[in-house]
């Protein structure tokens, strides 16, 4: 062949070559056709968007603390000579917990009760000389002086029979205290000082702390920002909490703001806060971590879409909307805020409308769906 013939060859290879090489190029760059109508459905869950009374309301994290706690106490020395409940038992006001060996308690109010009766004794003679000397002096038969002395030594008497009966009252009271009772309703903890050890009068160990938990509190803390709004919308009623533990899905236990710290934590900007429930139920528990909301007003006719209907894109977030003709839309929201599994929305849906919660992964817009779930029928509002 010749050199000629041979350059021909070569520059119709090369020709051919950036042919194929542009409808390569061409055929990667032109969009995805749309989704032939044939194409089977894509099945998904749906569900409507709802016109609901949504609360507004601040969350956060609280923790459990008991109504009150007691650290019980001997207020005499002595031995624990029983112990009448269990630990972890729920104890009534009342009743009996510990008893102290009452008799050398005993003895000394025997004593002092003798003690009393012999003064007694001695006021009556007394008395008795004070009746017989006023006559005399009134007869001349004896001086003023002498009657003076007299009248003395009565007195005296009616004094020390009254040390007499506080003595006896004192011992009497230190005779009760041999019996610790339960100061409050609630529920006990640990014993730490077992039958047959001694005890000293207000010893820094308590023998056992109660907790009370019906009603309970918990306390949590807010940003310092919220203060004002809280106040504010605190001065107009009772402000609402619910507390709900993790981890479970029973509905949160309703309580009352009862208390508002007078000041600002200055290391963490927040301010503490404490509210009270009536835990009948005895649903929580002191030590708990609850998430806590508190409601400060209920905003009506809010658009609630799930919360599990909301995807996040480049653009922010979106919803698919499921349309007249069963495709599924792109439709760009706002969201205000979300309160649990419900998601409250500014603007993009309407109420009525259907938006998918399962199965977005494998929609794209304009795809036909096949649809499940509470909203698939009619399409309306319930």
């Amino acid at each position: 062949m010749s050199s000629r013939s041979r350059l021909y060859s070569g520059i119709a290879l090369i020709i051919l070559v950036g042919i194929v090489a542009a409808g390569v190029i061409r055929f990667t760059r032109e969009p995805r056709a749309a989704i032939p109508a044939t194409a089977a459905p894509v099945p998904v869950t749906v569900a409507p968007v709802l016109l609901k009374t949504m609360p507004v309301r601040i969350v956060a994290i609280g923790n459990v603390e008991a109504y009150t706690t007691v650290a019980v106490k001997a207020r005499v020395d002595g031995e624990i000579d029983s112990v009448h409940f269990k630990e972890g038992d729920e104890v009534r006001q009342g009743a009996l917990l510990f008893q102290i060996d009452p008799r050398p308690l005993q003895a000394t109010l025997q004593q002092a009760e003798a003690t009393l009766l012999r003064d007694q004794a001695l006021l009556d003679r007394a008395k008795a000389q004070d009746v017989r000397y006023k006559d005399l002096l009134a007869k001349e038969f004896i001086s003023k002086d002498a009657y003076e002395q007299v009248r003395t030594n009565t007195e005296t008497a009616a004094a020390t029979v009254r040390a007499d009966q506080a003595a006896v009252d004192s011992a009497r009271l230190q005779l009760g205290y041999s019996t610790i009772r339960a100061p409050v309703t609630g529920y006990a903890g640990k014993i730490m000082i077992q039958q047959g050890n001694l005890v000293k009068a207000n010893d820094a160990a308590p023998l056992v702390t109660i907790n009370q938990v019906v009603p309970i509190y918990a306390t949590f803390s807010v940003p310092e920002q919220a203060l004002s709004e809280i106040r504010d919308y605190q001065s107009r009623g009772q402000l609402k909490v619910g507390a709900r533990l993790a981890n479970t899905d029973k509905p949160p236990v309703e309580g009352r703001i009862t208390f508002i710290d007078n000041g600002t934590d200055l290391t963490t900007g927040t301010i503490k806060l404490k509210a009270e429930f009536p835990n009948a139920d005895k649903a929580l528990w002191p030590g708990q971590f609850v998430n806590v909301g508190l409601i400060l007003r209920e905003q009506r006719d809010a658009l609630v879409v799930p919360s599990a209907a909301v995807q996040n894109g480049p653009n922010g977030q979106y919803v698919y909307v499921v349309q007249p003709d069963q495709t599924a839309a792109l439709r760009p929201i706002k969201i205000a805020r979300a309160d649990g599994t419900d998601t409250v929305v500014a603007s993009g849906v309407a109420a009525g409308e259907q938006v998918v919660t399962v199965g977005q992964l494998r929609l794209s817009p304009g795809a036909r769906v096949s649809m499940s779930g509470a909203g698939s029928g009619s399409g309306k509002t319930p």
